[in-house]
């Protein structure tokens, strides 16, 4: 399986924290404008939502730590 990383944590096991201080920082920051009314709008309600819901997984990952993407890819910045 390519992304084996994502499953990982059995039934019961905590996630490994995997975002930096900085990261979430930069996650929250761009969560707090893609959210927010001066969120960039486009003509097509696609990309709309598409901006929509990255915010909200950006706010998600910024406040619990971990990022998918990072743990299938086997990147840790919780030490930087």
């Amino acid at each position: 399986m390519m992304f084996s990383g994502i499953l990982k944590c059995k039934r019961g096991e905590k996630m490994e924290k995997n975002l930096g201080k900085v990261d979430r920082v930069l996650r929250f920051a761009l969560a707090f404008w893609w959210l927010g009314p001066f969120a960039p709008q486009y003509a097509s309600p696609f990309v709309n939502w598409l901006i929509f819901i990255v915010g909200w997984i950006a706010l998600i990952e910024s406040f619990v730590s971990f990022c998918w993407l990072h743990n299938a890819f086997g990147i840790h910045t919780k030490d930087q």
